[in-house]
């Protein structure tokens, strides 16, 4: 089944809407759902990033408003 939709003509709300309730559909049968082969290794590196000290973590309130900070 085809389905066309004229992303152009909607807004963002709109958009963001569409978006969500796709990722509820697909969440709902996510053990159908296979992670790629790279994602194994991604984790992997940072796992590994993270043991050797390379990476560190800070809280998610803070990282927002450092985001939001360097944003505006």
């Amino acid at each position: 089944m085809e389905t066309t939709l004229a992303l152009d003509k909607l807004t963002i709300a709109e958009k963001l809407r569409l978006m969500e309730a796709l990722w509820e559909d697909l969440s709902r049968n996510e053990a159908d759902i296979q992670s790629p082969l790279w994602h194994e290794q991604v984790l992997n590196e940072r796992q590994a990033r993270i043991k050797s000290g390379q990476e560190n973590f800070i809280d998610w309130d803070v990282a927002k408003k450092e985001l939001r900070d360097r944003l505006m």
